[in-house]
């Protein structure tokens, strides 16, 4: 017989058990921790496997996969989410290509503006098998940095903020994880936040979903190691790329040390794409307000 205080054919549906109700209270800090974690271990996997090339594609895209399916469990175990828009099945691999080729496009513009003011100085023939395993590292990068800071730190952040302030502090915090990198300096780092984290979060706020970020972000690094062959964002080790490309010149050209990133090149070439991302998302209505808090009762 079915309870009497039920209706018939029906059971009472349990809730989510204290335990999971006081993960769910700490979510932004689990999170935060959890993926700072996984992102640590993809670079140090990539780096084991760096100096095999076909190894190195393999390994790099199933961490790629990895972190996908771990940012979902996270999602679903410690918020309680019953889906995940942001990693969407509707509109992935377009948002995946479209994210590509606007990442090969501006960085390929960013090169081509640092050689017309005479930045290149000296060209040659890297490697295809190295430029393989370039793009599966910067996949598996790609996917653990955008669910960190777009998935997790900007996405929660806005919820309590509104958009602008959350867009601000994320910003900011990916380019301070940059003064760690060899070579690193504060301008260095303030350009990565303007160019990387301001146009990264700027494609997120608009589509509400991790592909086009993750595309971009992706392209955007692949085409800087994996075809340019320029060093990373201050790194000291030599990319595989198809072409190697020494770059010399004011640093305000060529970025100096830190490399072309922090050039006021890259500035100029990454803000047209985030304001007119920006300005979309104001006319679709992604940008969201702090929300009001209800004024306790006398």
């Amino acid at each position: 017989m079915m309870p009497k205080d039920h209706p018939e054919g029906t059971l009472p549906q349990a809730g989510p058990s204290p335990r999971r109700r006081r993960l769910r209270t700490f979510r932004f800090p689990v999170l935060l921790v959890t993926l700072f974690g996984v992102m640590t271990a993809i670079a140090g996997i990539n780096q084991l496997v760096s100096p095999l090339p076909i190894l190195a594609l393999l390994v790099g895209a199933g961490l790629a996969v990895v972190g996908v399916a771990c940012y979902h469990w996270l999602c679903r175990t410690v918020e309680l989410r019953p889906s995940i828009p942001e990693l969407g099945k509707t509109g992935r691999w377009s948002h995946l290509w479209r994210g590509a080729l606007l990442g090969f496009g501006l960085f390929t513009a960013l090169m081509v503006l640092i050689a017309m003011f005479g930045g290149w100085q000296e060209v040659s023939w890297g490697s295809f098998g190295g430029s393989l395993g370039t793009a599966g590292m910067m996949a598996s990068v790609a996917v653990a940095e955008e669910a960190l800071f777009r998935g997790v730190l900007f996405r929660i952040m806005e919820e309590r903020t509104g958009t602008v302030i959350a867009l601000v502090v994320s910003t900011l915090l990916f380019g301070a994880t940059h003064l760690v990198n060899v070579n690193a300096t504060l301008w260095g780092a303030l350009s990565i936040a303007l160019t990387g984290g301001f146009m990264m979060t700027a494609a997120y706020i608009t589509t509400r979903s991790l592909w086009l970020p993750i595309g971009l972000h992706f392209a955007w690094n692949f085409t800087h190691a994996g075809i340019f062959g320029v060093m990373l964002s201050g790194s000291d080790t030599p990319p595989h790329g198809l072409l190697n490309v020494t770059l010399s010149g004011p640093s305000a050209v060529t970025g100096g040390i830190f490399g072309p990133e922090a050039s006021l090149l890259a500035l100029l070439v990454c803000l047209v794409p985030t304001i007119l991302l920006l300005r979309r998302a104001a006319r679709t209505g992604q940008i969201r307000r702090r929300p009001h808090r209800a004024k306790p009762t006398a």
